[in-house]
């Protein structure tokens, strides 16, 4: 279905990471969703009348909040592809993000619920209503919840949408829940065990750990969390790929994520310090525009000249890496260069650790600075300790 509507509503409908098509995309899904989830709620709200079964009337009011979620969705979509306005220079991508964590929360508390109903339904148990209607209506509403996870999904992975990946999630737990209540109702039937309530609670607890996990996926991005490996990788390749041209190396990534397709990437590329410096310049907003258009991201490129040939600068650097090495094989340096004075030499350059390092910054500083004069009482490390981004 949604396949169809697209070809009709969306007009770029192949171009996912484009804001625009994203939008459509968002706000496609959510409209069938909402209507959809009113339909579920209205069968399954008449079988759990039928039935006298607490945990169908409960999953036909879980639909409900689903529909009401999907509102939510509609809402985050439309907001999140308004343009950038002075307040917000990057746009609104991230109320994607909050959209996500609201629809979490309601999972989360449709779980509570369920579990608080079906605790009473424990204590006060009745007699299930057998109807092969009811049947019927469970079994279609199994179905299409199925086909709305897998098309969320789907399209959340293309689209790289925290929203859309938790409405999947949150469908995925309504098939669960709505095959557990049709188990229990034929369990009931055709053995008289009363296990409505057992059920309910355990469908319940299974739909606040996925609010959970889903919470916690839509948190990270806004907390800042760090970039994918494939990602890096694909900076790393495009940047690289001119090393014929002068690039010698990269560091210092830091990737800015605004929402889903507004992502700002700055990084310090090494050329050589003789270099042509407008040579240079054509090369680096060359790079920059490649990045833009295979990663459909903004860069801004920092150039670091460093000494190439040089033999005391390598025989130092050497040096250098090896002492890192003695130290911890994690560690490595950038950015080194030497500052040579009449009684005194300065090797500058940047160390990088792993985040879980034992030592702290000040530490580590010191054990380089003692290693190095141990055998060079002429040489001072002059140090900057970075953090890895991967």
């Amino acid at each position: 279905m949604i396949t169809l509507l697209a070809k009709y509503f969306i007009k770029d409908r192949e171009a996912y990471q484009d804001p625009a098509t994203r939008q459509s995309y968002g706000m496609l899904c959510s409209g069938v969703g909402i209507f959809l989830n009113i339909c579920l709620f209205a069968g399954k709200f008449a079988a759990g009348l039928l039935a006298r079964s607490i945990a169908i009337t409960a999953d036909a009011f879980n639909n409900l909040s689903d529909a009401g979620s999907s509102v939510i969705t509609l809402i985050g979509f439309q907001m999140a592809g308004q343009k950038p306005d002075p307040d917000h220079p990057f746009g609104h991508g991230r109320i994607e993000y909050i959209s996500g964590l609201l629809v979490s929360i309601l999972i989360l508390l449709m779980g509570a619920e369920l579990v608080k109903t079906s605790a009473d339904k424990i204590l006060h148990p009745e007699e299930l209503a057998f109807s092969p209607l009811v049947l019927v209506i469970l079994a279609a509403s199994i179905l299409v919840k199925c086909y709305m996870c897998l098309y969320n999904r789907r399209l959340g992975k293309k689209l790289d949408s925290a929203a859309m990946l938790a409405t999947a999630t949150d469908s995925f737990s309504d098939t669960l829940a709505t095959t557990v209540v049709l188990l229990c109702t034929l369990i009931a039937h055709f053995s008289g065990l009363s296990i409505d309530g057992w059920c309910g609670v355990l469908v319940g607890l299974f739909i606040c750990y996925s609010g959970y996990g889903a919470a916690r996926d839509t948190i990270s991005p806004l907390l800042g969390q760090a970039p994918d490996k494939a990602f890096v990788a694909q900076i790393n390749a495009i940047v690289m790929a001119h090393s014929q041209e002068g690039i010698q190396g990269i560091h210092d990534l830091i990737v800015h994520n605004y929402g889903p397709g507004r992502v700002l990437i700055s990084l310090h590329a090494e050329v050589p310090a003789d270099g042509n410096l407008l040579a240079l310049h054509e090369l680096i907003d060359t790079i920059e525009r490649e990045l833009k258009d295979v990663l459909h991201c903004h860069a801004v490129i920092h150039m670091d000249p460093v000494c190439i040939g040089d033999e005391e600068t390598e025989r130092l650097k050497s040096l250098a890496r090896q002492y890192l090495a003695e130290i911890d094989a994690s560690l490595t340096l950038h950015d080194f260069r030497i500052v040579a004075g009449p009684t005194r030499t300065n090797l500058i350059f940047d160390v990088v650790t792993p985040h879980q390092f034992p030592l702290s910054d000040s530490q580590l500083v010191d054990a380089i600075n003692s290693r190095i004069q141990q055998d060079y009482p002429q040489y001072t490390a002059i140090i900057d300790v970075d953090k890895q981004m991967v």
